[in-house]
């Protein structure tokens, strides 16, 4: 069973540290901190009143905004509450004998083909050389082990690495695999570089998850899709999940917000902006070493020792920031922590309490 633990609940650091929640920088929960679409909300505000009519039963406004926001058929969308749900309904579905995990990893992976008894293996990104992978080692492992399932996260939760569209789809064309890529973060990047939904509508062996928690900034409407040309799948899955299981206000959002393209290209400047930032002044303190990221996250080792990330932890509390201690994840030590972009302002009081504590 996987060590990794979720973020920050910071309805309990309040209630621990006697703080005001609406005053903790949270820099541990990844969720992008310009707050959601305003069309997406106005087209909730309008309708408030469909709160006493049923969804339509298959979501064809909904499906129709995420198929041209992700280039993939309406007919390859599946709905969830949330990506959570889909990676269990998913992997309970493929029930794969044994399967590859690209790790470290979100903890749910592990957990839920650990229910179904896969006989689990781990390719493990490894510090000294960056997180990175070699693609044709990757591939040869895969078919040397016949792994029904592969698993990846892209970008990778917490290292930030990710593959290319085109090494997911050498990975397609080399193996027998079917490949689960959770996408949550994807969406920080360049898509057209590094996500996979328009590589859907020709490779049956591909089953593509992505929430809307993290780059829309609405983890309380619990919407995830799942993108897969597998009839097979498609069906198994619809028959797990229940009768509008999206509920009305959720759908609503999403018809708008896939297509506010305003939104969408301006959220994607601001945060690549402040992590470029963040990635410049980390690399200035000597005590660091800072990794590269395609998230809205950027993961750091303390080289020197000074310090356990959880000592760190404890410092920067005080001062009301949270950051993620990432020792619970697999292959990485007492020594690792991760922080998510926030505001400039908030990113600024970071770096001069992190400055304040390594260079006193």
């Amino acid at each position: 069973m996987s060590k990794v633990k979720h973020g920050a609940n910071i309805f309990d650091i309040s209630d621990i540290y006697g703080f005001n929640k609406d005053e903790l920088m949270d820099f541990s929960s990844n969720i992008n901190p310009f707050g959601s679409s305003e069309k997406g909300k106005n087209n909730i505000i309008k309708n408030i009143d469909l709160v006493s009519v049923y969804p339509d039963v298959e979501y064809k406004k909904l499906k129709n905004s995420i198929s041209e926001y992700c280039n993939v058929s309406m007919n390859n969308i599946v709905l969830g509450a949330g990506a959570t749900e889909l990676i269990s309904s998913f992997i309970s579905t493929l029930n794969p004998e044994n399967s590859l995990l690209i790790s470290p990893a979100y903890s749910e992976y592990e957990r839920e083909l650990n229910k179904i008894n896969s006989k689990l293996d781990k390719y493990m990104l490894k510090d000294d050389l960056n997180f990175n992978v070699n693609l044709s080692d990757l591939i040869k492992i895969i078919k040397d082990n016949n792994y029904k399932l592969v698993v990846i996260c892209n970008p990778n939760n917490p290292t930030g690495q990710a593959f290319t569209k085109q090494e997911i789809e050498e990975i397609l064309k080399s193996t027998n695999s079917f490949i689960m890529i959770d996408e949550t973060y994807v969406e920080f990047t360049d898509t057209n570089i590094y996500s996979s939904t328009s590589l859907v509508d020709s490779y049956e062996n591909l089953f593509v998850i992505r929430g809307t928690s993290k780059f829309f900034s609405t983890p309380g409407i619990r919407l995830g899709y799942g993108l897969t040309s597998n009839k097979f799948i498609q069906n198994k899955i619809s028959e797990k999940v229940d009768l509008w299981n999206i509920n009305i206000f959720a759908s609503l959002m999403g018809e708008v917000m896939f297509q506010d393209i305003d939104y969408i290209n301006t959220n994607i400047e601001f945060i690549k902006k402040e992590r470029d930032y963040l990635k410049e002044e980390l690399s200035k303190i000597d005590d660091l070493t800072v990794y590269g990221s395609k998230g809205n996250f950027i993961l750091c080792k303390i080289w020197s020792k000074k310090l356990t990330a959880k000592e760190l932890y404890e410092k920067l509390i005080e001062h009301k920031i949270i950051i993620r201690d990432a020792s619970s994840f697999d292959n990485l030590d007492e020594y690792f922590f991760r922080i998510c972009t926030l505001k400039h302002e908030e990113n600024k009081f970071l770096i001069k309490k992190l400055r304040e504590i390594f260079i006193p």
